[in-house]
């Protein structure tokens, strides 16, 4: 009877079983955390947040201030007057105005004037589409925009190339120097198959006194990024030196007295950000480190070799660094059960303090997952690290389902990360166990560890996987006649791998986006240098790379005997709508049980809250029907 009133009231408070763990609706209710800034003073600390409505299937944002050292926020709805951007020069006189300009003639209209009404775009070399988006003629140009007359200057005129880099370059491709005499951009000065082949990107210096433009990385090849300047006038900026290849090790460089030095030549890691420290004697950075993402700081001015000192340990990720106050460095932090919220790092001790509690009402009111770092041998005397995440109230006396979750990149870090898609929380409260582990070709174990995937698809890394789930199924608690694999980009082309060689472990297949045919990803992906690289080059050498033939998954779909859903986006130029079509053509026709979710407007990721709900529905879907 007590029990039973109990669960009455439990009812009557809106409070169910249910609504103790994580659901879709529920990781789309999160409001979801970024930093801007700090104010003027460097105080208080500026931040946003987002939150989706579903029925509207959109977003909207509200604009936050917070002291450093704690406090209630405050709505700000005018940042202006205690925040600075950067892009208005040093002197007041010039602001940095990015806009799209037509330099290029590619439409049926643009050639035929008096064809208005044609639907054609014209193209007589490659790079005619990037990512989501058609190349149209319009180029995104930077516009000195004079505070006082309005008077526009565009210091890139005429130039069919794009400032920031397209598609995912913001504010941090252009900045002023210390006296505002002359504005650091980050641009591709490429065209056509030059362009698609290649990772050189330069930074440029805008002379305002002379109307000139130098290129002053034109010896680097690669990738040449985030400039930024030091108190003190010191410019540093990120490098990778390998030209077309995008995930090389990224080292920042610091230019002084006319000298280029690399801060970390000699470490082996590889940087994501950084960020000068207020009086300029320092540089702090972040970089993945054996699954976690970390702090670090370097002092570029040592007599001695440049030695990288790591600030911060744990297991969370530091996903931005927001700016200093004193000895305390605003960040942001994750882990893979809590979305970002905003901390502070107090930089001697390294010692994390919580800022903003946006979503801690939310995380009290379910329950979380177990994180486990486990050590793995893999078939070739390494250990690696493999994240074990398990259901809320994991009892080890039960047996549950597996997911051996396959990393996309295929060079990123499998971090303390959060995804609102790909949300391990999420599947362990489904009462999926779920093993994600770090294989060959992710960032923090060692560049070598990271470089090796590279030509090797379907070799070490594909092992290193089958090592995890074999080591995780010897546990009783896994049930190993329910074990299912699933991945998104190159973790796609890895359930398409596997699904023609697993050799009986799996029961389910979920590959979003994935690579299934080599050969016509070569034929149609956007990025050339990616598949220059991780492919071996085209498929016509001779002799071809053993990515069209050994590690090509439909060479082996002859093999194929496991349910598979298949998730492909129609706007996804980096792996090709065809890739889905044809490997869930070819499971219907060999007669295996398979699903086919297809989102015509979404692109390499599903970005509508809506099409994002209906991803989660299908994927526990699916898995209910195959594993349960």
């Amino acid at each position: 009877m007590k029990n039973i009133s109990l669960l009455l009231i439990l009812i009557a408070f809106g409070f169910s079983a249910q609504a103790q763990v994580m659901t879709p609706e529920k990781l789309w209710s999160l409001e979801r955390v970024s930093g801007v800034s700090l104010t003027k003073d460097g105080k208080n600390v500026i931040f946003r947040t987002r939150s989706y409505d579903l029925d509207e299937n959109k977003g909207t944002s509200e604009t936050y201030m917070i002291p450093v050292t704690g406090g209630k926020p405050v709505v700000v709805k005018n940042i202006d007057s205690i925040y600075s951007d950067g892009k208005t020069s040093p002197t007041g006189e010039w602001r940095i105005v990015p806009r799209e300009v037509e330099v290029e003639p590619v439409s049926g209209e643009d050639f035929y004037p008096e064809l208005k009404k044609s639907e054609v775009y014209i193209y007589d070399d490659l790079n005619y589409r990037h990512w989501d988006k058609w190349e149209d003629g319009l180029y995104s140009h930077l516009f000195l925009q004079n505070t006082s007359t309005g008077q526009e200057v565009d210091i890139m005129k005429d130039e069919p190339h794009d400032t920031p880099l397209q598609p995912f370059g913001g504010p941090e491709d252009y900045i002023w120097n210390n006296d505002g005499s002359k504005v650091y951009y980050v641009s591709k000065k490429l065209k056509g198959k030059d362009y698609a082949v290649s990772t050189n990107t330069d930074i440029y210096v805008y002379d305002l006194a002379t109307g000139s433009t130098e290129n002053i990385t034109s010896e680097n090849k690669g990738y040449d990024t985030q400039p930024a300047f030091s108190k003190n006038g010191i410019l540093a900026w990120l490098q990778m030196d390998e030209p077309g290849y995008e995930a090389d090790k990224n080292d920042i460089i610091v230019l002084r007295n006319g000298r280029k030095i690399n801060l970390t030549q000699n470490w082996d890691g590889t940087v994501n950000s950084f960020l000068w420290s207020n009086d300029g004697k320092k540089i702090y950075f972040l970089a993945p480190v054996k699954g976690n993402q970390q702090l670090f700081e370097i002092d570029p001015f040592s007599k001695k070799a440049f030695e990288v000192k790591q600030i911060t340990k744990g297991q969370f990720d530091l996903t931005g660094m927001i700016g200093q106050w004193g000895n305390t460095l605003v960040v942001t932090r994750t882990d893979m059960n809590h979305a970002a919220e905003i901390y502070t790092v107090n930089l001697k001790t390294g010692e994390l303090t919580q800022l903003t509690h946006v979503n801690d009402e939310f995380y009290d009111s379910i329950k979380l997952s177990k994180v486990e770092a486990r050590m793995i041998p893999t078939t070739d005397g390494k250990q690696m690290l493999t994240w074990v995440i398990y259901p809320p109230d994991f009892d080890a006396g039960k047996k549950y389902p597996t997911l051996l979750y396959l990393q996309g990149g295929p060079q990123s870090a499998l971090s303390q990360f959060y995804s609102f898609r790909w949300n391990f929380q999420l599947m362990a409260a489904n009462g999926y166990i779920v093993v994600a582990p770090n294989r060959r070709g992710m960032p923090g174990h060692g560049v070598a560890w990271n470089e090796q995937i590279s030509g090797d698809w379907g070799g070490q890394n594909i092992q290193d996987y089958l090592s995890a789930i074999d080591a995780l199924s010897k546990e009783s608690f896994v049930d190993t006649e329910k074990l299912g694999a699933v991945g998104a980009s190159y973790g796609g082309y890895s359930v398409f791998f596997l699904a023609g060689m697993h050799q009986g472990r799996f029961k389910s297949f979920i590959a979003h986006d994935g690579i299934f045919n080599t050969r016509s990803m070569y034929g149609t992906t956007e990025e050339l240098f990616f598949v220059n690289k991780d492919l071996g080059g085209a498929y016509w050498q001779n002799p071809v790379p053993k990515a069209y033939t050994d590690f090509n998954p439909v060479n082996f779909v002859d093999k194929w005997d496991t349910p598979i859903m298949i998730v492909q986006g129609g706007k996804d130029f980096r792996v090709p709508v065809g890739q889905g079509l044809e490997a869930f053509q070819a499971a219907q026709l060999r007669g295996i049980k398979s699903k086919l979710l297809y989102f015509p407007m979404e692109n390499h990721w599903i970005l509508s809250p809506q099409n994002a709900i209906v991803w989660q529905k299908e994927f526990f879907k699916w898995l209910e029907e195959t594993l349960k």
